[in-house]
């Protein structure tokens, strides 16, 4: 098995744990999206690409590491994962797209490493538990609402590469 399709688990309601084969470079769209009871997921460091509303509703996910190999976070990937609380982003990701973490009400702790030079619209929108934001030197756009509703955010760092922050 070399990708994972698109809407391959969708709404797989009872899904707890997958354990995805190191042969995977691809994770398609939506593959999991609506599996309420997924806890765990091991994403390995040959995958390069993960689509769009992935993870999206997996609201029992409470950690996940994204792999060095993975340049982008997709749109809404991980969006209304309520139980979300730890997310380590590997060094290669270049982009944290749109919604990406939007509505990840338990989210407490995220990493942005040095290799992030855009944070998308909307991406943390409504993380109520998010606490401390730090904003790497390579940020240089940071996207339209992209704390809204971050009530619990007590401290945010903008390098000052960031040239652009939307409304």
């Amino acid at each position: 098995v070399t990708s994972i399709g698109v809407n391959a688990f969708y709404k797989c309601m009872s899904l707890e744990t997958v354990s995805i084969p190191n042969s995977v470079t691809s994770i398609g769209g939506g593959a999991f999206n609506g599996c309420r009871s997924l806890e765990t997921v091991s994403i390995p460091d040959n995958v390069t690409t993960i689509g769009t509303s992935t993870f999206y509703g997996c609201s029992s996910l409470e950690t996940v590491s994204i792999p060095n190999s993975v340049t982008t976070i997709g749109k809404a990937t991980f969006q209304a994962c309520t139980s979300l609380k730890t997310v380590n982003i590997g060094d290669s990701v270049t982009s944290i797209g749109d919604q990406a973490f939007y509505g990840c009400t338990s989210l407490e702790t995220v990493s942005i490493p040095d290799s992030v030079t855009i944070i998308g619209d909307q991406a943390f929108y409504g993380c109520s538990s998010l606490e401390t934001v730090s904003i790497p030197d390579s940020v240089t756009s940071i996207g339209i609402h992209a704390f809204n509703g971050c009530s619990s955010l007590e401290t945010v760092s903008i390098p000052n590469s960031v040239t652009s922050i939307g409304i």
